[in-house]
């Protein structure tokens, strides 16, 4: 593949990780766990959502690590209302962003992205996109490798 030329590669560091896993999908579910944090004060660093083959939803999105327990505090009642069969939660994650404004264009952008960090032996714990953006979230202590993985495989422009 030729070389892909990118932006720039982004970290986002000393955040942590909360999923809320297997709601029953409904109209609502998003807005209860965003607006419970948001009241908080607690700011949403990444956000992905899906939904599996049992029709259940599951939320995972990243805060800063020092509001971790104030997060999952403020969680619980709302995961109980909405009905969430569990929590999990990653103390010490860190997200790596492949940034580059054409995107939406360039066709095999996420494939080199995830062969570049599988090559790295760095796991991908969560993955979202956007028009400019392939944004990964991967382990703390592998960030700085998830970072050099990336600036190695793309031509920064």
């Amino acid at each position: 593949m030729d070389e892909i030329k990118v932006a720039n590669i982004i970290q986002q560091k000393d955040l942590a990780l909360i999923g809320m896993m297997a709601i029953p999908d409904r109209p609502g579910i998003a807005a209860a766990i965003f607006e419970a944090l948001g009241a908080r004060g607690i700011a949403l660093q990444f956000i992905v959502q899906c939904i599996d083959l049992s029709n259940r939803s599951h939320v995972v999105l990243c805060v800063a690590s020092k509001y971790l327990t104030t997060a999952l505090g403020v969680l619980e009642p709302v995961s109980a209302r909405i009905r969430a069969k569990e929590v999990i939660h990653i103390p010490q994650v860190g997200v790596v962003i492949t940034y580059g404004p054409e995107f939406r264009e360039l066709p095999g952008v996420a494939g080199k992205v995830g062969s570049a960090l599988a090559a790295a032996g760095i796991n991908i714990l969560a993955i979202s996109t956007s028009f400019s953006t392939v944004s990964c979230v991967v382990a703390g202590h592998r960030l700085a490798d998830a970072v050099k993985a990336l600036q190695d495989a793309f031509e920064l422009s």
